[in-house]
């Protein structure tokens, strides 16, 4: 009878070992960089409210190697387990986790972010993993760059009718001063051909 029992226990226990699973709420994501992001694992059963037997572990899987990126150990948050990369822009949600939900918040985005999400997570109930994709492409360059405001531009195009316009007043300032240049050399020349005039015939006179 109490091999029976032993055994009923011992095979309630792999049940409900089996039973427990991870899931992630959104299987892709595709942002640019600078952008936030939340990251959403579920788990059920969700652990008790008095239970410290709570385990996750969370990574950056790349081509180059894992990034760390979340850990709790026994309940507990350990921050300082952050990759440097990741330090500072990586916040959790406590009060999600008693709901059996694992929400990452990820600010400032990179390019290098992009790669597979893999995360662990083990209670008094059993354990599991599940991962998600994120891809962070660079941002547009030329959608930032603001467009020229109207008044700028109303602006700019002002000037440059004023320019044309002192442009040609200064030419025809040129011209009337030139003519005016002109006008008084003549009539220098023709002074001083009077006065020779002038002066000959007075010779010829007093001869």
């Amino acid at each position: 009878m109490i091999c029976r029992i032993l055994l009923l226990i011992i095979l309630t226990s792999h049940v409900c070992a089996a039973t427990f699973v991870v899931n992630v709420t959104q299987s892709s994501y595709q942002t640019e960089e600078n952008h936030n992001i939340t990251l959403e694992w579920t788990f059920t059963p969700k652990p008790e409210p008095s239970s410290t037997f709570l385990d996750i572990y969370c990574e950056l899987r790349t081509y180059l190697r894992p990034f760390h990126l979340f850990l709790v150990m026994k309940g507990v948050e350990k921050t300082f387990y952050h990759d440097e990369q990741f330090a500072g822009r990586v916040q959790s949600d406590r009060d999600a986790l008693r709901e059996g939900r694992l929400r990452l918040h990820m600010s400032r985005l990179r390019t290098e972010d992009s790669g597979q999400y893999w995360c662990k997570v083990e209670t008094e109930s059993g354990g599991g993993h599940a991962s998600c994709e994120v891809l962070v492409s660079a941002a547009d360059v030329q959608s930032q760059t603001p467009a020229m405001v109207p008044e700028q531009e109303d602006q700019e195009t002002t000037y440059a009718g004023a320019g044309v316009e002192g442009v040609a007043v200064g030419v025809a300032v040129g011209a009337v001063a030139a003519g005016a240049v002109a006008a008084g050399a003549l009539l220098i020349v023709f002074h001083f051909f009077y006065l020779s005039v002038k002066t000959e015939r007075l010779q010829d006179s007093s001869c």
